[in-house]
């Protein structure tokens, strides 16, 4: 990881973003996501200009680009087989099958910084919005 702290950055403004969104949205009653992407310039992974916090899996979807990867932080409440309620929080690494070589591994080489630096407890990895439909599932949603 020490070799990916010094070619990412994340400003002080992003990390406590991380933070209050982690911390947040452990007791929600709702989903709720945010979309985070790395500026190609500056190397920096900051969250997307709209700063939105998305409500539905079907919002999240409509933002994502077609061509471009993105790291998503989503909290899901749900309530598991055995009746409980759970809150994971966890990471979609949105990789499009569309996308250049130059851009794949650029998110690849931060995808393990930032789930460290966001602290989810999962990674699930997507190709298009419409496997955003299957992620309950993958949670462990009765």
């Amino acid at each position: 990881m020490a070799s990916e702290a010094r070619l990412y950055t994340f400003s002080q403004e992003t990390k406590d973003h991380l933070r209050k969104f982690r911390l947040g949205t452990s007791r929600s009653n709702d989903p709720q996501a945010v979309i985070y992407l790395i500026d190609k310039t500056t190397k920096e992974i900051k969250q997307d200009d709209d700063k939105v916090v998305y409500k539905t899996l079907e919002e999240i979807g409509d933002d994502l680009p077609d061509h471009s990867p993105r790291f998503v932080l989503l909290s899901y409440p749900l309530t598991l087989p055995s009746g409980r309620l759970s809150v994971p929080y966890v990471m979609l690494y949105y990789m499009p099958s569309t996308c250049n070589s130059a851009m794949r591994m650029l998110y690849a080489g931060a995808k393990e910084l930032m789930r460290n630096t966001s602290e989810v407890t999962k990674i699930i990895d997507i190709e298009s919005p419409e496997e955003l439909e299957e992620i309950p599932a993958k949670l462990g949603a009765a």
